[in-house]
């Protein structure tokens, strides 16, 4: 079994993972999604949210975009992240898991948004 956090406005991938509104949770086996949930984005503070998603036992996270702190954070606790991508959260997490979907790697240096 494993755990897909995909950072989310609603039911579609967002591009700002800080500032996403929840995060739909895919719970599968083998290749199928067995269970999901929505959870509401805690808060955004430096370092808080992967900390939260590793607590829930979070071991993907897809987003569209993602700042280098957050990656780096990740990558400590052993969470695979995946950025880049887009449209809809289900068909994202479906796709990570029959190997389509690849991190494109983009990181976001700035918060101009």
């Amino acid at each position: 079994m494993m755990k897909i956090a995909v950072a989310s406005e609603r039911d579609t991938v967002t591009e700002h993972f800080g500032h996403c509104i929840n995060f739909n949770i895919f719970e599968t086996e083998g290749t199928e999604i067995i269970k999901s949930e929505s959870v509401t984005n805690p808060g955004h503070r430096p370092g808080a949210l992967p900390n939260f998603l590793n607590d829930i036992g979070v071991e993907v996270i897809i987003s569209g975009g993602m700042g280098g702190g957050a990656v780096e954070i990740f990558n400590e606790k052993g969470i695979e992240v995946v950025i880049g991508a887009k449209g809809d959260a289900r068909a994202a997490a479906e796709q990570y898991i029959a190997g389509m979907l690849k991190s494109t790697g983009s990181i976001c240096h700035e918060h101009l948004h």
